[in-house]
């Protein structure tokens, strides 16, 4: 019996120490397991805390820093506000000022004005007694004065009157004989009009009517570049297979003329091209100037002629005087003069250099306003030509006394090489002038690179630096040039002022 109740109760003991066993495991757990959250929060505190710490911090220093940024701004406020107020106070005071001084300007004024008012007073009672003392003295009244003298200014007005009319007779007088060759002039140069007309143009030919359209170009690209770089005027009309350059200047219509028959026979017509063109042709003329001048110096056997001499010599080549080239009729004149010479037993070599370089003048660039004889003076000046020379080239229009035979042989060689009916073309030699007049006035004026002179002197068109000259400042010199060309110059009709402002870039790709 008892073992068998001890047989039963091993196996409930075990199950019930199995089951006490796992209750203290379980019980040991949970009270990890309260430990350790016990722990946990206590962490969590501790760290809440100290972020709770840290945003307390950051929300002082923020609290701080902008109570100190509202210091500063409201220290810059007060500071400004005391510059304000001591402004205000400044301006207060020296309106202050002011108005006291304006008070005494006005006391001052209202002294003299009442002194003035007694001194006018006092000199309308003295003119009053001068009056009747005059009166008393002359014994007429100021009516019966008055009379006497309108009576007399009449008189003298009707003696100058008279004088005018007498100086006008006799100016009538002296210029009717000018006024008569004047017009006899005129008409013999109506006659010789072809002469005239190939001393201003140039025709070209053309191989075909098509080929005026090439020169034109594109909305006019081609012909403007022509007229813009050499000066000229290019007159395309319904003339067949030709084409007129007109240009005062004759350098610059040959250049001109040159280039565009050079052009026609490559082809190649375009804006680049024509600037190479043009630049090449230049060369090659300046380079035929100076050989047509030391031509003309060899055939008259002259020695030791300065560079600068031969070439203005060479320039004359392209002008016309008296009816002929003006190189020419320097050459005749030399060889005349140095017949006249030999004849009278005089310097031949003096009187041939002088003949030749007494035109020289004409062949010089310059703006100045010297007639051709002084600036030849100048020029063989400068070269170290000898005196009896300079005076012969000076002396030959009268405008110096001559000083030696040789330059009076150079008058006479002058007047014997020009004395042809018709070869006195004047009033054409008076329009080249007011046409290189107006390329002067427009050069002197600051920020002009070129002026020509075109379309008879009707138009001057001018190239600007674009880089010293704005458009408006472009607008206000061609004002200035067109007032400057009113005062200075007389002509008829009117001139266009053209003013051309452009940027011209250039690069080479190699």
């Amino acid at each position: 019996m008892s073992q068998k109740v001890l047989i039963f109760t091993l196996p409930v003991a075990g199950l019930i120490l199995g089951w006490m066993i796992r209750w203290l495991y379980a019980r040991f757990q949970l009270t990890a397991a309260e430990n350790e959250a016990e722990r946990i929060r206590q962490d969590a505190v501790k760290e809440a805390e100290a972020q709770k710490r840290e945003i307390l911090v950051e929300a002082k220093d923020q609290l701080i820093r902008e109570r100190n940024q509202q210091e500063r701004e409201m220290r810059e406020r007060r500071i400004e506000l005391q510059k304000l107020e001591r402004r205000v106070i400044q301006k207060e005071e020296n309106l202050d000022s002011k108005i006291e001084a304006l008070e005494r300007m006005e006391a001052q004024l209202k002294v003299k004005e009442k002194a003035i008012a007694d001194r006018e007073s006092a000199l309308l009672d003295q003119e009053e007694r001068y009056r009747e003392e005059l009166e008393r003295i002359s014994g007429l009244t100021s009516e019966e004065a008055k009379r006497v003298i309108i009576q007399n200014m009449e008189n003298e007005a009707r003696h100058d009157a008279q004088l005018l009319i007498n100086k006008i007779d006799q100016e009538a007088q002296l210029t009717a004989e000018k006024k008569t060759r004047d017009i006899l002039v005129t008409t013999m140069q109506r006659i010789a009009s072809d002469v005239t007309a190939e001393t201003t143009v140039s025709a070209v030919s053309l191989p075909s009517d098509e080929m005026k359209g090439r020169i034109i170009g594109r909305e006019g690209r081609n012909i403007r570049t022509l007229e813009t770089l050499t000066g000229v005027d290019v007159i395309i009309d319904d003339t067949p297979e030709a084409v007129v350059i007109s240009c005062f200047d004759p350098v610059r219509r040959e250049i001109a003329r040159v280039s565009l028959e050079r052009l026609i026979a490559d082809g190649r017509i375009h804006p680049a091209r024509i600037e190479e063109m043009v630049q090449k042709v230049t060369r090659e003329i300046s380079q035929k100037i100076y050989d047509e001048g030391e031509k003309v110096v060899f055939d008259l056997g002259l020695h030791n002629m300065a560079p600068d001499l031969i070439r203005a010599l060479g320039r004359l080549h392209y002008r016309t005087s008296y009816g002929q080239n003006v190189l020419m009729h320097s050459k005749e004149v030399a060889v005349i003069a140095g017949l006249l010479a030999a004849e009278l037993g005089l310097n031949r070599e003096i009187a041939k250099r002088g003949a030749l370089l007494h035109d020289i003048g004409k062949g010089i660039e310059t703006d100045g306003d010297q007639n051709h004889a002084e600036m030849g003076m100048d020029l063989v000046r400068k070269m170290g030509e000898d005196p009896r020379v300079i005076n012969a080239i000076g002396s030959h229009h009268n405008d110096i006394e001559p000083s030696c035979p040789e330059s009076i042989l150079v008058q006479i060689a002058d007047a014997i090489s020009a004395a042809r009916p018709g070869a006195r073309r004047e009033t054409l030699d008076n329009y080249i002038k007011r046409l290189e007049n107006l390329e002067t006035i427009a050069e002197s004026f600051s920020g002009v690179d070129k002026a020509f002179a075109i379309q008879a002197g009707r138009e001057l068109r001018i190239l600007v630096n674009y880089e010293n000259v704005t458009d408006d400042q472009a607008r206000e010199l061609c004002k200035n040039i067109a007032k400057k060309i009113e005062t200075d110059l007389r002509y008829p009709g009117r001139i266009k002022v053209t003013i051309i402002r452009e940027t011209r870039i250039v690069e080479y790709a190699r």
